[in-house]
C-alpha cells in the first residue's frame, strides 16, 4: 500500500482547474487511453507578455496523476512560458509533498505535457514525438529511447526500477526491461550521473513551512487584487510568482520584504525572498 502525502490527496479529491479552457492557445497532449494514463493541458497565454494568465487539464488515470496535473496548473499560472519551462517534475512532486516511488511516472507526465503546450504555442516540433526506427523501447507503454534518457538525466536515475517508476517503460510484460538495461548502461558510461534527493527527503518540511507562510498572507494580497504563489525553494532563497496588481506593482518590493520578514520568523533563519 502506498503512502500519499494530504496535499496528493487534496489535490485528489479537490483538483485545481480541472477543467477545459474554452479560449486556450495552447494545448499539450501527452500518454494514450491504451498505456493507462493520457493528459491534456490547456493553457491560455497572452501574446504580448508570454504569461500563461489560465490553465486546466483533463486527465485520465490515477489520483497521482490527477493531483500531479493541478499542482503543474498552480505552479505554472502567473508565470511566463520561460519561467515555466524551467518547472521540473521533481517540483511537481515537492509541491505535493512528494509522491510514491512508483507513481514517479505522473510527476514526468505532467513536465511532458507542459513541455508539449509550450511547443505547441510557438509553433514548434518536440523531438521525438514520433518514434524513428529502432528507437521504441517499451511497447506496452509506448516509451522511446528519448523519453528513457530525459528521465534518467534529469532525475539521476541508475537502476531499471527507478526506469520503470519515472517513465513505466518496462512495467507490463517486462520483454523490454533487458532493452532497457542497455539504454540505462549507455547513458550512465557517457557521465556519470549525480543522484538528486527523492521530493519525499527533509527539504519538503522546509517547503511546507514555508507554503503555509505563503498561503497565510495570501488572502491579504488577494484583498488588494493581487495574488502570490510560491515557485521554488533553495537552501537561501525563495521563489514566488506575484500576479494580478502586484505584478509591476510600485509596492512590490514591500510585499516582498514582507514575505521574507514573516518566513524568517517562522524558520529562524535567513532566507532571501525573490520575484520569478
Amino acid at each position: 500500500m502506498w503512502n500519499y502525502s494530504e496535499k496528493v490527496k487534496e489535490h485528489f479529491f479537490h483538483p485545481r482547474n480541472a477543467k477545459v479552457v474554452a479560449d486556450a492557445n495552447a494545448v499539450g497532449d501527452v500518454g494514450s487511453l491504451s498505456c493507462g494514463d493520457a493528459l491534456r493541458l490547456m493553457l491560455k497565454v497572452d501574446p504580448e507578455t508570454e504569461m500563461i494568465l489560465d490553465a486546466g487539464f483533463q486527465t485520465f488515470g490515477c489520483g497521482s496523476a490527477i493531483a500531479s496535473s493541478s499542482a503543474l496548473t498552480e505552479l505554472i499560472i502567473g508565470r511566463t512560458l520561460s519561467q515555466a519551462q524551467q518547472v521540473n517534475n521533481q517540483q511537481i512532486a515537492a509541491f505535493l509533498d512528494g509522491l510514491p516511488p512508483e507513481k514517479m511516472h505522473c510527476s514526468v507526465m505532467g513536465q511532458e505535457a507542459l513541455q508539449a503546450a509550450i511547443a505547441n504555442y510557438r509553433g514548434e516540433t518536440l523531438e521525438d514525438d514520433d518514434h524513428e526506427e529502432g528507437a521504441l523501447i517499451c511497447k506496452c507503454f509506448a516509451v522511446d529511447e528519448g523519453q528513457i534518457r530525459r528521465a534518467v538525466t534529469g532525475n539521476g536515475l541508475t537502476t531499471l526500477e527507478e526506469v520503470i517508476n519515472y517513465t513505466k517503460a518496462g512495467g507490463g510484460c517486462t520483454a523490454c526491461h533487458e532493452k532497457i538495461e542497455l539504454v540505462l548502461e549507455a547513458i550512465l558510461s557517457e557521465a556519470p550521473l549525480v543522484a538528486i534527493a527523492p521530493a519525499t527527503a527533509a527539504n519538503n518540511a522546509q517547503w511546507q513551512e514555508i507554503d503555509e507562510v505563503v498561503s497565510s498572507l495570501r488572502p491579504h494580497i488577494q484583498a488588494d487584487g493581487g495574488d502570490v504563489r510560491l515557485i521554488s525553494v533553495s537552501e537561501q532563497q525563495v521563489v514566488v510568482s506575484l500576479s494580478g496588481s502586484c505584478n509591476g506593482c510600485m509596492m512590490t518590493d514591500m510585499t516582498l520584504a514582507w514575505l521574507q520578514q514573516k518566513i524568517v520568523e517562522r524558520l529562524h533563519r535567513y532566507m532571501q525572498v525573490v520575484a520569478a
